[in-house]
């Protein structure tokens, strides 16, 4: 076995790991890992200038390419600064490993500059956090974060690298953990009583969420969805989980509007996979199912089976498992007229699908003209700009919805929106997406809020040369903020007072994104008028490198 120090074990068990790039943004603490570093060219450091910059573009890496990303940030300050970012991750379940230096063992009884206890820092945001105080303990520890990162339920984990660790030396073996199989098969008396649940409702519906994703089930929640005529619907998933041009996908349900629950009320079965069942950001004293409605949780992540909701039927298992096995089990007990009313009920979810489609354009062909730019008009004349193929990063908020009627995203992996509600996430998670996916054309859609809490993503994009295309949705306020506190107004029985908004415009001066892409070295334009916005995401698509368009619009409510 080699006799390595600490610094060295940990790049080359990275390597191992299969590790390309490493994310981050560097302080004293981390000397020793950025000067051997030049040492490993087959790991690339990526350069964020602050520290959400540099796990938001690991977030994104790891979520388009399935795998966990690692990143390393300096020590407390630099944990403080990226901990949005890893909330982010911790709520959506991004499989994450961060790092960050700490200072020598021998000084921390002293109380040094920028030292805490990292771990406890990082631990509730977390699966696993560990301090590795022995270069010998290294191989194990970059093992157990792979794993704990990447068994389901996927989530971040966290290490603290002192620097006398990195120092000291070791003879170890640089070998990595190995296949671990994690899919779980379902018992097969629930699938059997699933079974008879679903032939005798009347009204099904599936409420989705991303472990269906990360899970690769969606075509079997598909298949699934087509046998019984199941309406399907998304709770809080940010990625594709049902291909959203399919007759039976209807949208992604808002539990914080009380109209949720006029939806819910005509099913009499729901299927709720993959991700949690009415999770609420607002109050809403609302049953959104009504008393009859049986409901059946299937989850890999056994703590959100019947978490938040009285359930009939609890599955802990892998998605693409269960509904592969729960496919088989209602097929091989369907007679013809089962057949013949799954069938009546996507005849009927087609038509008012089409209706919800007829009423966008009828949104959208009022609002073409406007002036300040519609977000529908946008949304539209962004699907016909980006080529085949286009995976689309979207952080904007309160434009999102125009965004998602535009498209269908019927390819898995081809769309990923913000999770967790840390806002910043979009400009640098783009990056990591396009790293991901080199081969794919990547478009980001970002609220001009939100996109001015990771700015200097786009000094990453110049100087790291990853050419992405950035849609700024400029309406000039926190819009969704807006929104909100006209709503708590509504439902509160205050629905006559007007609201100044304070501290909600971002106004007096404007902010002019495409002029501090520039000053950042990327290509900007800025789109005031409806009639020039098509030529110019098409000129920011065709740019050799990033490329950011920041358009101007309607920011009323």
């Amino acid at each position: 076995m080699p006799r390595l120090p600490g610094k060295r074990i940990f790049v080359e068990m990275l390597i191992a790991h299969g590790t390309r790039y490493l994310f981050g943004n560097p302080g004293t603490t981390e000397q020793q890992l950025m000067d051997v570093l030049q040492d490993y060219p087959q790991l690339e450091y990526i350069m964020g200038l602050h520290e959400s910059v540099a796990v938001g573009m690991a977030d994104g890496y790891a979520r388009a390419a399935g795998r966990p990303a690692v990143a390393n940030v300096h020590i407390a300050a630099g944990l403080g600064n990226a901990l949005s970012m890893l909330y982010d991750a911790y709520r959506g379940g991004t499989p994450l490993i961060l790092t960050a230096g700490q200072s020598d063992t021998r000084l921390l009884m002293y109380e040094p500059t920028l030292t805490a206890n990292l771990v406890e820092m990082a631990r509730q945001f977390t699966k696993w956090s560990y301090e590795v105080l022995h270069a010998a303990d290294v191989p194990q520890a970059v093992r157990r974060a792979f794993k704990v990162a990447a068994q389901p339920p996927t989530r971040p984990v966290f290490l603290s690298l002192p620097m006398d660790m990195m120092d000291d030396e070791a003879d170890v073996e640089i070998r990595p953990l190995g296949e671990v199989a994690t899919r779980v098969r379902p018992d097969p008396a629930a699938i059997d009583r699933a079974a008879e649940m679903f032939l005798q409702a009347e009204s099904p519906a599936l409420l989705l969420g991303d472990r269906v994703a990360s899970s690769g089930a969606v075509a079997e929640v598909t298949r699934f969805a087509e046998l019984v005529g199941a309406r399907v619907y998304t709770l809080n998933a940010t990625e594709v989980v049902f291909p959203t041009g399919h007759p039976l996908y209807l949208g992604s349900l808002n539990t914080g509007n009380p109209a949720t629950r006029e939806v819910l009320q005509s099913f009499d079965l729901v299927l709720a996979a993959g991700g949690p069942l009415f999770q609420q950001f607002l109050y809403l004293p609302v049953q959104f199912l009504g008393p009859n409605t049986k409901v059946i949780q299937l989850d890999d992540d056994p703590w959100e089976v019947g978490k938040n909701w009285p359930i009939d039927l609890g599955i802990q298992a892998d998605p693409k498992l269960g509904f592969a096995d729960l496919y088989e089990a209602v097929a091989s007990r369907m007679s013809g007229t089962d057949r013949e009313k799954a069938a009546g009920r996507i005849a009927a979810a087609e038509a008012f699908k089409r209706h919800l489609r007829d009423k966008f354009e009828q949104e959208v062909r009022a609002v073409w003209d406007t002036r300040p730019i519609a977000p529908a008009r946008l949304a539209r004349e962004l699907k016909n700009a980006v080529p085949p193929g286009t995976i689309l990063v979207d952080e904007a908020i309160t434009t999102s919805p125009a965004i998602q009627a535009a498209f269908d995203f019927d390819e898995p992996g081809t769309y990923f929106r913000i999770r967790g509600g840390a806002i910043g996430w979009g400009l640098p998670a783009a990056l990591g997406v396009k790293l991901a996916r080199p081969e794919r054309p990547v478009v980001a859609v970002v609220g001009d809020g939100s996109a001015q809490y990771t700015i200097q993503s786009l000094w990453s994009a110049a100087h790291h040369r990853i050419p992405v295309t950035y849609v700024i949705c400029s309406n000039r306020s926190y819009r969704i903020l807006k929104a909100n506190l006209r709503n708590y107004l509504k439902f509160s029985g205050q629905g006559n007072r007007q609201s100044k908004f304070i501290g909600m415009d971002l106004t007096d001066p404007d902010l002019d994104f495409a002029a501090l892409a520039r000053a950042y070295g990327v290509r900007g334009w800025r789109v005031e008028s409806p009639d020039d916005l098509g030529e110019a995401l098409r000129s920011a698509l065709r740019a050799d490198g990033p490329a950011l368009v920041d358009v101007v619009l309607d920011g009323r409510l």
